[in-house]
């Protein structure tokens, strides 16, 4: 049973689904908008937002997290010079997803997740 069990397992082991929401959010932040399913861009939400979060502050400490997590480090330091102006009058919610016509081979349900 699942019951109250809150992590979405995205049909994947611990390892390749860390990757791969490691791997979307350094996408999204460098290109602001990426199509990916729906359910991958709810879980996704949650970790870019922690990054913006991570960037808005401008510690060191938070600079050595989001160093740890995005892979690509001219990104991070890119997110940290844009983010605190940004973003600098909203309290979260940083993304916004909107759903597109399903995928043609399975039909899965698709979304556009875009940086606001």
């Amino acid at each position: 049973m699942r019951h109250r069990c809150r992590v979405k397992k995205l049909g994947k082991p611990a390892d390749q689904r860390r990757a791969l929401l490691r791997a979307l959010t350094t996408e999204l932040v460098r290109h602001g908008r990426i199509t990916t399913t729906l359910i991958r861009a709810k879980v996704l939400r949650t970790e870019v937002d922690k990054m913006i979060t991570l960037a808005k502050e401008g510690s060191l400490a938070a600079r050595r997290e989001a160093l740890g997590y995005i892979y690509d480090k001219q990104l991070v330091h890119a997110l940290f010079e844009q983010a605190p102006t940004r973003y600098a009058n909203r309290q979260g919610g940083y993304t916004r997803i909107l759903h597109t016509v399903p995928r043609r081979g399975d039909n899965a349900e698709m979304a556009i997740i875009e940086l606001v």
